[in-house]
């Protein structure tokens, strides 16, 4: 059996068809999901790019313990499990930051093809100072987007120069070249995250005729500094980038089964996690605060100096994720199996009969891609760093979700690399104190009941100290969260 694994970075569930979406066209994910089981219930664990990347590399939840940090030689990984085992192992891949600054997560492939010039990645020296769009102001980290994205992307003319189009074309092109030896692919497209930039005709089918900024980058903070149409163009943008993912990775989709794949290969689509596109008041997926003359505009912000980060409450909008499988052999259907990044891993060497190394954490659900089951875990959790004092921890259990802060005194600024790889102070808790939703009664999460149901946050916050003791978190990690 082969396996392919396509992740598609900041995909939100809720703006793709099969997931309820009206309004966005995603036509091609709906159609490969209509022969597929569809998770209703995939939640992100480790937070965000690079810790998600580990956990699906690992089968760890790797939020217990590291940052966003390089692959270490002494984490097991699933191509070196499965090259080990005869198959061959590739890596397509636009997203810079899990191949970047010595980050080493081709480790393992057979092969890895890196398509150069997303976000940050240091590809090109020229032309010296491309445009922005917008106001400068609005851009998060304006000169370091305008020096490596803008530059990078500086002679685009056609829709197949756009970093999607050229990752889908060189999975289909090795796929053509190696389908018929056992082989794992691994696809990791950084669209829809921003910088927004699909084709205007994209964008014109969402918001047509808008002459305002384009702020195809936006600074992570609350969004009051947009104007309501900015906010609205920039859903466009977002639309617009989705349904050029839909488009693209539809092409790779189309190619497995042109080439008579699907009667032998697991595929598996899903992202990392969401985003806030004005949401819960905000715009992103954390704080991001630059230095400034002018006087701090929220609790946690500073005056002057460099870039400064706190973490949100990881919201529906961005912890509940998709996950779309195709087995073959099996009906199609939905399931509410709760299931999260880690249990990858460790479901791909279940079905290849393959033993699970020891360090994994995840739990391989293969009883439900055999729809024999549809229970799995029993609560989700969700986090960045979990020994980051200024850490917001969601924990979803039957209908509640928990936003669980750490015990005690935030303690002294420290550094963290999230979610950019930019090396920014900790700023104050974005989140004062524990939060509590009823994701039955209130899916929106629009208004907190932690004060009428202790017992209910009390007992999420056990279950997160009871996972973080099940994967072997430190007594400094566990402190932190323990009642």
């Amino acid at each position: 059996m082969n396996f392919i694994l396509i992740v598609s970075d900041t995909l939100r569930r809720d703006h793709l068809g099969c997931y309820g979406n009206s309004w966005i066209h995603t036509e091609h994910l709906d159609r490969f999901a209509s022969k597929s089981l569809v998770f209703d219930r995939a939640y992100s664990a480790s937070f965000p790019t690079v810790p998600n990347r580990r956990d699906i590399m690992t089968g760890r939840l790797t939020a217990a313990y590291t940052d966003w940090a390089p692959l270490t030689s002494q984490e097991t990984v699933l191509a070196e499990v499965l090259g080990r085992h005869g198959y061959t192992t590739m890596m397509v891949c636009d997203c810079p930051h899990i191949l970047e600054n010595g980050y080493g997560f081709d480790r393992g492939f057979d092969g890895f093809e890196w398509i150069r010039g997303q976000e940050s990645d240091r590809w090109r020296t020229s032309p010296e100072t491309p445009a922005h769009a917008c106001d400068p102001g609005k851009i998060r980290n304006p000169d370091w987007i305008q020096r490596r994205h803008r530059r990078n992307v500086a002679d685009r003319r056609y829709e197949r120069d756009t970093f999607v189009a050229r990752t889908a074309t060189a999975a289909c092109e090795w796929l053509q070249d190696n389908y018929r030896q056992p082989f794992f692919l691994y696809v990791d497209t950084f669209d829809p995250h921003e910088p927004w930039d699909a084709p205007q005709w994209y964008v014109d089918r969402y918001d047509p005729g808008y002459t305002g900024q384009v702020v195809d980058y936006p600074r992570y903070d609350y969004c009051d500094y947009l104007t309501p149409d900015e906010l609205r163009h920039c859903r466009a943008l977002y639309a617009a980038e989705v349904t050029l993912v839909d488009r693209w990775v539809g092409r790779v989709l189309q190619q497995i089964e042109d080439l008579g794949l699907l009667d032998d290969t697991v595929v598996m689509l899903t992202t990392d996690h969401g985003f806030l596109l004005g949401e819960h008041g905000f715009i992103g997926k954390s704080l991001i605060t630059a230095g400034a003359a002018e006087q701090p505009r929220r609790p946690g912000e500073r005056a002057g100096g460099g870039l400064t980060m706190s973490y949100i409450p990881l919201y529906e909008e961005i912890a509940h994720i998709p996950l779309i499988v195709h087995r073959p052999g099996v009906n199609a259907g939905r399931t509410n199996a709760l299931v999260q990044p880690p249990d990858l891993m460790p479901t791909i060497l279940d079905l290849t009969g393959i033993p699970i190394p020891e360090s994994v954490d995840g739990i391989p659900f293969g009883p439900v891609l055999r729809r024999e089951s549809d229970d799995h875990r029993t609560f989700a959790v969700s986090a960045p760093y979990l020994a980051n004092p200024t850490a917001a921890v969601t924990v979803v259990k039957g209908r509640w979700t928990a936003v669980l802060t750490p015990n005690g005194p935030q303690g002294e600024a420290g550094r963290d690399r999230a979610v950019d790889g930019v090396t920014k102070e900790t700023a104050g808790r974005a989140v004062p104190a524990d939060l509590l939703f009823d994701i039955a009664a209130d899916p929106q999460q629009g208004t907190d009941v932690s004060a009428e149901h202790p017992d209910a946050l009390s007992d999420l916050r056990s279950a997160l100290v009871a996972e973080l003791t099940r994967v072997g978190a430190s007594e400094d990690v566990v402190r932190l969260w323990r009642e």
